[in-house]
């Protein structure tokens, strides 16, 4: 087995055009329905994706004022997500809705859970990608030794 040096992203055995509308589809089906079951590589490599537009989305939703230009920066991180997004009714779900969600939360906006079994047909490993629910939870101070 050779190191993935340098290797920016999963290829999935697919051509660069046939990849990119795979990975479009696939983020606008996540964004729309919350949870996708998809195979282990494809998830890993939508998670890159994901991430990515929910974050355009909160600088959108952090931007202040009502003022030429903060409309103008808010317009433009919504083009940018509708160069990735297929529907526009997902790209206003994903700043209406998503970006405020994750507003305190610093990354980490999916989840990816390995099925236990693989494909009937080709024995792929399965997951479920899904966005993240649950508020960040803070750590718990470790309590001293108790004295007797």
């Amino acid at each position: 087995m050779t190191m993935r040096h340098r290797i920016d992203h999963r290829k999935l055995s697919r051509p660069t055009g046939s990849r990119l509308a795979l990975m479009r589809n696939m983020v606008t089906s996540l964004f729309e329905y919350g949870r996708i079951t998809t195979t282990l590589p494809k998830a890993k490599e939508l998670r890159r994706v994901a991430e990515r537009l929910v974050t355009i989305a909160k600088k959108a939703h952090a931007v202040e004022g009502d003022s030429q230009q903060e409309q103008a920066k808010r317009l433009h991180y919504k083009r940018q997500a509708l160069r990735v997004l297929r529907k526009r009714d997902v790209m206003v779900k994903l700043f209406d809705e998503i970006a405020p969600r994750y507003a305190d939360r610093p990354g980490g906006y999916t989840r990816i859970v390995k099925l236990a079994r693989p494909r009937k047909g080709d024995a792929a490993d399965m997951a479920v990608i899904e966005l993240v629910e649950e508020a960040v939870k803070e750590k718990k101070k470790k309590r001293g030794k108790r004295s007797k």
